[in-house]
């Protein structure tokens, strides 16, 4: 990446630094950022590894109506997570995604489109153990006799409950088919655990909310009891075990008191076809601060159609948290030697694009070096910003801009969203930034790096 600068009198302005191309990471989305002025510019070298497909034996067993043994494979899966470095009392999304299952199409009828209904567990360790109930949506291509079964995915949340790093492995899943009869194929990890997929490093965070709750299953038929355990709550308090559907509670409700460690196990019937979760609290209505969830749960609906008639269904597939920017050079205003004073310019617009579908915010942050040049050093520190941040209309989320001030090398908020019952929308990020450069600085270019992260 050759510089195009020119060499400057002690009274003449500093060249411009050309257009860089930008360089992404492949996990969370960041980007380096370039800024020029008196003149600012370096390369972009922020890489961060993204989550890796594993490979894992596998042990399916077929609906006994099919008359075969079980079936002893290999899956490929592969985890990711939208927040890779979340704090203490964070909820982080999982997915799950199967992209070859060990088990296939039992029998030699044809199956139709959605009919196969993926639920499964993924496997925390490290730091916080345990694990994550994930549900798939009703969706998957016809699948002919003795077939291989599609690539599916699921999805789910934890709470985050201690710091330091928490890896994420895959765990037993299960195809459930609705067509002409109510039949699964479990597949369990042969040897467990699978191979780690994903690992995410949390901080701690003073006050964080730690309650946790899981479910015994991922999915039901209507009316079926459901295994609820939660964790961390206050000790002898009643709780409430209630289903949800987005943001609304459905019928699906009982109450439970913790015990003296603050922990619980209730029986849930769920019997709403609308409930796609469940969560917990403590006092009379649901509060981020005193509940936890929403744990994925798909009930399947198992209710005979009238004669001569037909079921549609239509299903809303999750996407991902990602972002993009018009351009990777900022030139900021040149100052002259001798007066030195404040450089300023226009951020690139980012745009955040939330369109994963759960109740997890996203926040952008970045960070800058030190700007080097003829002269030595401008500190990161002198580097500061003024964030705006624009929602699209219709967005279940609206953006916040950080706090004006210093970036430095240490790191500021640009924006986020808060968690919500539904989170996620499209956002328009700016900021006018200003770099503060010492009076009698060396005439010529001196050049840093904004990096960006969106997690």
């Amino acid at each position: 990446m050759a510089s195009d600068t020119r060499r400057p009198t002690a009274r003449r302005p500093v060249a411009r630094r050309s257009a860089r191309r930008r360089r992404w990471t492949a996990a969370l989305g960041a980007v380096a950022l370039i800024a020029g002025t008196a003149a600012l510019a370096a390369p972009a070298n922020a890489l961060t590894a993204a989550a890796a497909p594993v490979d894992f034996p596998t042990h399916c067993v077929p609906p006994p109506i099919a008359g075969i043994p079980p079936i002893d494979g290999t899956t490929t899966a592969q985890i990711t997570v939208d927040k890779a470095a979340p704090k203490v009392g964070d909820t982080v999304t999982v997915t799950y995604t199967v992209t070859k299952p060990a088990a296939s199409n039992p029998v030699d009828l044809a199956l139709p489109a959605d009919i196969m209904t993926p639920s499964g567990k993924v496997t925390l360790g490290g730091a916080q153990t345990g694990s994550v109930t994930v549900t798939g949506p009703k969706k998957n291509p016809p699948v002919p006799g003795k077939g291989a079964f599609p690539p599916f995915s699921m999805t789910g949340t934890f709470t985050v409950t201690a710091a330091g790093s928490i890896t994420l492995s895959p765990g037993d899943y299960n195809i459930h088919t609705s067509y002409i009869m109510e039949l699964d194929t479990p597949c369990t990890v042969t040897d467990p655990p699978a191979p780690v997929s994903e690992t995410v490093v949390a901080t701690d965070q003073p006050g964080a909310n730690e309650r946790t709750v899981q479910l015994g299953t991922a999915s039901g038929n209507p009316g079926d009891d459901v295994t609820v355990t939660g964790a961390k709550f206050s000790p002898l308090t009643d709780i409430t075990v209630v289903g949800r559907a987005g943001a609304a509670e459905t019928a699906d409700r009982t109450t439970i008191r913790s015990d003296a460690a603050g922990g619980f196990t209730a029986t849930l019937q769920v019997g709403d076809l609308a409930t796609t979760g469940i969560v917990a609290y403590e006092g009379g209505a649901w509060s981020a601060e005193k509940g936890a969830g929403p744990a994925a749960y798909t009930v399947v609906d198992d209710t005979p159609l009238p004669e001569n008639s037909q079921k549609l269904s239509a299903s809303v597939a999750a996407g991902t948290l990602s972002m993009s920017q018009a351009g990777d050079t900022v030139e900021l205003s040149a100052v002259d030697f001798g007066t030195g004073g404040a450089a300023g310019g226009d951020l690139r617009t980012v745009t955040v694009k939330d369109f994963r579908g759960g109740p997890a915010g996203w926040s952008l942050t970045g960070k800058v070096t030190d700007f080097t040049g003829p002269g030595g050093r401008i500190g990161a520190g002198e580097l500061g910003w003024t964030p705006a941040c624009a929602t699209k209309q219709g967005s279940p989320s609206t953006c916040a801009a950080g706090s004006p001030g210093p970036v430095g090398s240490g790191g500021a908020t640009l924006a986020s969203t808060p968690n919500g019952a539904v989170a996620g929308g499209e956002f328009t990020v700016d900021a006018k930034v200003s770099l503060n450069v010492p009076a009698f600085t060396a005439p010529g270019t001196y050049s840093g790096v904004l990096t960006l992260t969106l997690t």
